[in-house]
């Protein structure tokens, strides 16, 4: 993924999260409540939106680099996967989804690690940025 699409997916995911969460809170409680599911939709808005402002930092990341760091852009890809598997999951489960569903959503968790995980090379890559920023002395 490059820097654009990263920020428009952190910009969608940013603004879903916010509304899904707002959902749960208020539209959406009663139902919640009554199905015992609050947690689990809780647990997927607080996820969601922690990993929306998280990929708004790879792009900001990702424009520093000019785009030519593979970690980072797969980093920002895996989160994007992960919250649809994690989140969405648990969003649809919280709402009477048929319960095949469960194991989506360790699978989405994987994905969010493999993420954060990839962040570590992409921390030790000695490319330089692509906007004159000098790189960092060691």
């Amino acid at each position: 993924m490059n820097h654009r699409i990263t920020m428009i997916a952190a910009a969608l995911l940013g603004a879903s999260g916010v509304g899904l969460g707002a959902a749960g809170a208020h539209g959406l409680r009663e139902t919640l409540l009554a199905r015992g599911m609050t947690l689990p939709w809780e647990t997927a808005a607080r996820y969601h939106l922690l990993h929306a402002i998280a990929l708004l930092a790879l792009a900001v990341w990702l424009r520093v680099l000019a785009d030519h760091n593979k970690p980072v852009a797969w980093a920002a890809l895996s989160w994007v996967v992960g919250l649809v598997l994690f989140s969405g999951s648990l969003y649809w489960l919280a709402l009477g989804g048929p319960r095949w569903l469960g194991p989506v959503t360790p699978l989405g968790g994987i994905a969010l690690l493999i993420g954060w995980l990839l962040l570590i090379p992409a921390a030790m890559s000695k490319r330089e940025s692509g906007t004159g920023v000098p790189p960092v002395k060691e």
